[in-house]
């Protein structure tokens, strides 16, 4: 009998080893280290890594771009992909082709995405300004990722091009889980199509909804690949990201400490954004 008892936990555990090595033992050191200055035996601990975040300029510019980047995406992302998981929810010719084709650039690593746009996007031989040029524009002005005043504009567009499939998968399979009872039932009381989707449609499609935008808030928050590959974070310090930044404290700057403590900083704010969604959630299940 004690035999089979302690077999479930024999088998979780190689499981749960992995985990505290690859997890939880980095996540404490991580915060241990936040709470030191200088390295080795020489190490202090204090709070000053903290305190110094509060008036360092490149980090609140940081968190600026990245709050700007991912409300941004996060808004344009969400419309399209309701747009289209609404529009290919119909019974239309090629229906299965667009949705199939529309997850393409989903499934495209982030790597291969990044190098193509940073082609297109260039200002002397892309295809982008090709394109305008050859419809009559100007295009001297337009240089899309050297100019701080577009830099972050083009890196926020390929996010959006990238990840509106998410949420049109993601929105397309909560709208197909809705039963066609309550459909019936506004037809029968003569409601028109905006007042089915708004007043139907809508409150059924609430967790899809709340769970892609969980998602992909998570992801904004940290971006880091994207931005890297198209901009590096410039021109200057125009599309610096939070991750970004802590990448080049950490690992041009060698001061791991400060790295740590904006790292567990991010963490708090993921953390803090994901309740609040996940409340929202729950709140919307117990209705």
């Amino acid at each position: 009998m004690q035999s089979d008892r302690a077999l479930p936990y024999l088998l979780i555990a190689p499981t749960v080893a992995v985990l505290l090595a690859l997890s939880i033992y980095p996540l404490i050191y991580s915060i241990k280290v936040s709470f030191q200055t200088g390295a080795g035996e020489r190490a202090v601990w204090s709070l000053q890594n903290f305190t110094r975040l509060a008036s360092d300029n490149f980090f609140l510019a940081a968190l600026g771009h990245t709050l700007v980047y991912a409300l941004a995406a996060l808004t344009c992302e969400f419309l399209l992909g309701l747009a289209l998981a609404v529009l290919l929810n119909e019974s239309l010719r090629g229906r299965s082709f667009f949705r199939a084709a529309l997850l393409v650039p989903m499934m495209l690593p982030t790597v291969v995405v990044g190098v193509v746009w940073r082609l297109m996007l260039n200002s002397n031989f892309g295809a982008i300004n090709g394109t305008l040029k050859g419809a009559g524009f100007d295009t001297t002005s337009l240089t899309w990722t050297a100019s701080p005043k577009l830099a972050l504009f083009s890196v926020i567009v390929v996010d959006i091009w990238q990840w509106t499939p998410f949420m049109f998968l993601v929105l397309l399979a909560g709208l197909q889980a809705i039963p066609q009872e309550p459909y019936e039932a506004a037809q029968i009381d003569g409601s028109s199509r905006w007042q089915t989707f708004r007043h139907v449609t809508l409150p059924l499609l609430k967790p899809a909804i709340l769970i892609a935008l969980l998602l992909r808030t998570m992801d904004l928050l940290r971006v880091f690949d994207q931005v890297f590959i198209l901009t590096e974070g410039g021109p200057g310090f125009a599309t610096e990201t939070i991750s970004l930044y802590i990448y080049r404290t950490a690992f041009r700057f060698s001061d791991f400490g400060y790295a740590a403590a904006m790292s567990f900083v991010l963490l708090i704010l993921t953390n803090i954004i994901s309740m609040l969604y996940i409340r929202l959630l729950q709140r919307q299940e117990a209705a």
